[in-house]
């Protein structure tokens, strides 16, 4: 079952939110950080305070926890002054996900109650961990989802119908976000009732999140003799229905072609892969397509009958094909964690981006995927195994400075 439970949520007055929030602390750069922090009361002070500092020191937690307070001291952000629920309904174009801002619980995403689909890297974990400890809070919600059973999952979209949002606004990528406080008892005991009945949870996005969550909650228990229901043992998270989300694709740039020519490059490509060029214009539109772009031009790729597992719920993903026949054995990237030759683009960016990051001449060549389904998002976590690094990309992203939980 999951089991979820409302908390006293910390959250902008309304009249500062679209100047408080921001992109999670994990999708823009150092730049970007510090593009948004030129205003003085915009989340990423909290979430990215190495943007306050010459350099990413020790006392960046220190920073962190001071600019939180000051957003609380100045009233710009507020608690609760009981546990709630809210409901956020995010809109992108034709895209729409409403979902459950609650906590859920560490103890099930030890148990495994809460599946993964990822591995995460022990640097990016010690730093959340380090994050949280410090600020005695959750900053950034863990994106969650479930496998709906019937048409009884518009249940959310049912509890806002007749009430007026807390927050209403758009932001700078034209995404609007609208968020609902569900404060009535019956209406908060008939959202844990549904979630209840749901077997399991899906991390969609946020593993280094939760894990860090997770690592929190064993220091915090050690330290104060916690009990089960302690506010550390539970980890802000969003909930949306699987049917609602949206993946888009997540590309690949190489800086160069480890030694071959285009032409030696190509014919050695030829061997595990179809090779067309005409009348392509760089977007796969199926599963195990692959859009190949090299010295102005596009070239659709298909992988050769017996080249992979179709069975096997990893090996055939198209960023484990592309990897295993590809990137690996002919352009020489073993580790696409660690091989600084190989950079990621989210499909957010469109074709035109990949394009331009050849055509700059700092990248040789770029490589186009169709997305990865929330099904086999699934399947690879039902599988208790993970998927090859960058396979997922959601859009719309989760603004940071909505909502905070604290630990105690």
């Amino acid at each position: 079952m999951a089991l979820i439970r409302p908390f006293k949520i910390v959250h902008p007055k309304k009249e500062f939110v679209e100047e408080i929030s921001c992109p999670p602390y994990d999708v823009v750069n150092r730049k970007e950080a510090e593009s948004y922090a030129k205003n003085p009361i915009s989340f990423m002070h909290v979430i990215r305070a190495e943007v306050d500092l010459k350099n990413y020191e020790d006392n960046v937690y220190e920073k962190a926890k001071e600019n939180l307070n000051n957003l609380i001291s100045g009233e710009y952000l507020i608690e609760e002054e009981k546990p709630v629920f809210y409901i956020y309904k995010q809109k992108m174009g034709k895209i729409t996900q409403v979902g459950l801002v609650a906590c859920t619980s560490v103890e099930e995403y030890d148990k495994n109650l809460i599946k993964k689909h990822e591995l995460t890297r022990q640097e990016k974990e010690e730093d959340r961990t380090n994050h949280i400890l410090n600020l005695e809070a959750n900053t950034g919600p863990v994106f969650l989802t479930y496998p709906e059973k019937d048409s009884d999952d518009n249940f959310l979209q049912n509890l806002i119908e007749n009430k007026n949002p807390l927050y209403d606004f758009s932001d700078e990528n034209e995404v609007r976000h609208t968020v609902y406080k569900i404060e009535d008892d019956d209406e908060i005991n008939l959202i844990k009732n549904k979630f209840i009945e749901i077997p399991y949870l899906y991390i969609a996005d946020g593993h280094h999140r939760a894990a860090s969550a997770s690592n929190v909650a064993k220091i915090l228990n050690e330290k104060f003799s916690g009990e089960k229901d302690d506010e550390f043992n539970y980890f802000l998270s969003v909930i949306f229905p699987a049917s609602q989300l949206n993946i888009m694709d997540y590309n690949r740039v190489v800086k160069d072609l480890n030694g071959y020519s285009v032409g030696q490059f190509l014919q050695r490509t030829d061997e595990l892969f179809e090779i067309y060029k005409e009348d392509f214009n760089g977007n796969p539109d199926k599963k195990h397509h692959f859009g190949l772009y090299l010295d102005g031009q596009w070239y659709l790729l298909i992988p050769k009958k017996g080249t992979y597992n179709s069975n096997d719920p990893i090996l055939s993903l198209d960023v484990s094909i592309l990897q295993d026949n590809l990137l690996n054995p002919i352009l020489g990237i073993r580790d696409p964690r660690k091989d600084q030759r190989i950079d990621f683009v989210g499909g957010i960016k469109g074709i035109k981006t990949l394009e331009s990051m050849v055509d700059s001449g700092e990248y040789k060549v770029a490589f186009s995927l169709f997305p990865t389904s929330i099904e086999e998002l699934m399947d690879v976590a039902d599988s208790n195994k993970t998927m090859p690094p960058k396979s997922t990309w959601f859009e719309p992203k989760l603004r940071s400075g909505l909502f905070i939980h604290k630990l105690r």
